[in-house]
């Protein structure tokens, strides 16, 4: 994968390239040319886009949307556990994105926590389609007695080598909900194979069993859509959406039963039975590669699985006759609301379906910018309305509250006054320039400001209402301007080494750091003392760190100092930075080496750290014998000769 930029729009684009060694297999390209083929017709907010694809010096490519974040899979990593919330935020918004390429025929089958793009924004990608096919048909390009997926994450019946419809994508998206909440997959194992024969084989341990801190209804769902039987998970993923929506609003749910408990007589042995598994299984990798290996997973012989849920079965009469009653209600409704003037607004069965929100009252940019947000498409109208202040929407159609299929049209009425003018596209402009046009035209400019990569800081990135369309001549214009690229603060990254630091700033988003070594009495050597820019600074995504690190206290060769003066040897000793200690050993008052260097404690061109002793030894000449006292010597000598004299005669 790499980034590329669209020369002709202007934009930042992924690129996605096949190896050479497959280029030249008629079945990898024309696999490659589905997968581009089927994501190009998947038009959703949380899919990832296809733009184009095609054949360069003989290789294929496929160029797709660019998201700016993480994948799902580097959030786990990171964080651990995400929040029960956010976790069933997550996968609401993947349940919608699955919703839409399964109304549109397409199973993904390959669903894991690497295809799941998170923006800063928190908005949520489903990417790589690579291995998705039309479901009702067959796929004579998947080998006969394989199976695609990435085997910690896909269904019992991929494991198998069955066909698989959009019932197995809720199963794998079950097993990214459950490593969201735990931080890690129900099945792990030492091969494909052997995580292959537990989705098979094996019940999944209960969530609340390895984070107590999990909701029981969070667990129903869980559970649900890991039935092993396709037939007991949930129907849709809108099913499954509608029920992770009313978790998150704390309403009763009504794809599990409401009793929280889910687990049969015998499930608790089968879930301590699997964690002690787990336990073995501590410290062998997650398979998480997408791969065709063979469909031999499946059990020699068929073993009862225990699962923690198994949905009520009905009376097929009772069904029957609920259904009639359903139908029935559903008519006297419609012919209700046609008696009333109103007829209902089309929604196609399994279509994604909004609120749509009121806007009356609101200024045109501020309605426009709504509807956009609930996925709505706006279209604006100008009429005169004395009631309504120029400017304001008086009408829109439909009314507030009305149910829609996502980017279904809305006609808003905004009050016009006797003269209109068109809007100028100022997108790429300065905003002095972009506001001196509009103010040129008698329009009022607002602001609002976002980070952009691709745009410089003061560049008008976008425009609400949108440009080249008649609008109100003192009509609000609203202007996004850039403010550069996202800011991103530098990680306190003091006392961590080379590895851990470069780690962490990965994690932030920044590239890797610039090493400088520093010497250092104060930190262990191989450890950051400090980065530049500090700690806490916001800085640009693309701003290389430079990490101070400790390269130990710092040292210098003891000089030779030997036979100099007294002077000489301590400049020479200070200037290396250590500290002298002068010891004076007495000579001959003659000798040469007064006032010299005779000897010194530390060896010459040794390594010391700076600041450390040295201590010479200089001569110093010895004290003459006294005067006064040779004199007494010889007077006393002088006294005994004489008393030796008297004593003879």
């Amino acid at each position: 994968m790499f980034l590329a930029r669209d020369q002709l729009l202007d934009r930042p684009v992924a690129v996605k390239v096949l190896f050479p060694q497959f280029a030249a297999e008629p079945t990898f390209v024309e696999r490659f040319r589905r997968e581009a083929q089927a994501a190009a017709n998947l038009n959703h907010p949380s899919i990832v886009a296809v733009y184009d694809w095609g054949e360069h010096d003989n290789t294929y490519f496929i160029v797709m949307e660019y998201v700016e974040g993480r994948s799902l899979a580097e959030i786990i990593r990171a964080e651990g556990t995400l929040h029960p919330d956010r976790s069933a935020e997550i996968s609401t918004d993947v349940a919608a994105a699955l919703g839409f390429a399964h109304r549109n025929g397409t199973v993904h089958r390959d669903v894991k926590p690497g295809n799941i793009l998170i923006t800063p924004a928190g908005q949520v990608k489903v990417t790589d389609f690579g291995i998705a096919r039309a479901f009702g048909g067959g796929d004579d390009l998947t080998q006969t007695g394989s199976v695609m997926g990435t085997a910690t994450y896909f269904s019992p019946e991929q494991a198998q080598g069955k066909n698989v419809d959009p019932r197995s994508d809720l199963y794998s998206l079950g097993v990214v909900l459950f490593e969201m909440l735990t931080g890690t997959p129900p099945f792990l194992g030492d091969s494909p194979v052997a995580i292959a024969y537990k989705h098979v084989q094996e019940a999944p341990p209960r969530p609340t069993s390895i984070n107590p801190a999990i909701p029981k209804s969070l667990e129903g769902i869980i559970s649900r859509l890991l039935a092993k039987n396709p037939d007991q998970r949930y129907a849709s993923a809108e099913d499954v959406r509608a029920d992770l929506r009313r978790f998150r609003k704390g309403e009763p749910l009504t794809g599990v039963p409401s009793t929280g408990s889910t687990v049969p007589t015998e499930a608790p042995q089968v879930a301590a039975q699997v964690q002690q598994q787990r336990q073995e299984d501590s410290g062998r990798a997650v398979i998480d590669s997408t791969r065709a290996m063979p469909a031999t997973v499946a059990a020699q012989q068929e073993i009862p699985v225990e699962e923690y849920y198994e949905p009520p079965r009905r009376n097929g009469a009772f069904l029957a006759l609920l259904a009639l009653l359903l139908v029935a209600l559903a008519g006297i409704i419609l012919y209700a609301i046609s008696a009333l003037g109103g007829g209902p607004t089309e929604v196609e069965p399994g279509a994604e379906v909004v609120e749509t929100p009121g806007v009356l009252g609101s200024s045109q940019a501020d309605a426009e910018r709504v509807l956009i947000a609930a996925g709505l498409q706006p279209n604006t109208v100008f009429e005169e309305n004395a009631d309504t202040e120029p400017g304001l929407v008086f009408a829109q159609d439909p009314g507030e509250g009305t149910e829609l299929a996502e980017g279904s049209p809305v006609t808003i009425k905004v009050s016009k006054t006797l003269e209109t003018v068109p809007l100028p596209n100022v997108t790429g402009l300065t905003e002095a320039d972009a506001q001196q046009q509009l103010n040129a035209l008698g329009l009022r400019v607002d602001r609002i400001r976002e980070a952009s990569d691709e745009y410089d800081e003061g560049i008008v990135i976008g425009m609400t209402p949108q440009p080249n369309q008649e609008v109100n001549d003192d009509a609000l214009i609203t202007l996004t301007i850039s403010t550069g690229p996202a800011q991103i603060e530098v990680p306190d990254l003091s006392g961590k080494t080379n590895g851990e630091a470069s780690n962490l700033l990965g994690l932030a988003g920044l590239p890797n750091p610039s090493i400088i070594l520093e010497p250092s009495s104060d930190v262990e050597k191989g450890l950051v003392i400090r980065t530049d820019p500090v700690a806490g600074t916001p800085v640009s995504k693309d701003r290389v760190v430079l990490l101070y690190v400790s390269d130990g206290p710092e040292t210098d060769l003891v000089p030779i100092v030997v036979g100099l003066t007294q002077q000489a040897a301590e400049q020479a000793i200070q200037s290396k930075g250590f500290e002298v200690v002068v010891v004076f050993v007495e000579v001959v008052a003659d000798a040469p080496q007064v006032g010299k260097v005779i000897s010194q404690d530390q060896l010459p061109n040794n390594n010391l750290e700076v600041g450390s002793t040295v201590t010479i030894n200089v001569g110093r000449a010895a004290d003459p014998p006294s005067t006064t006292e040779a004199t007494t010597t010889t007077t006393e000598a002088t006294t005994t000769t004489t008393e030796a004299a008297a004593d003879g005669g």
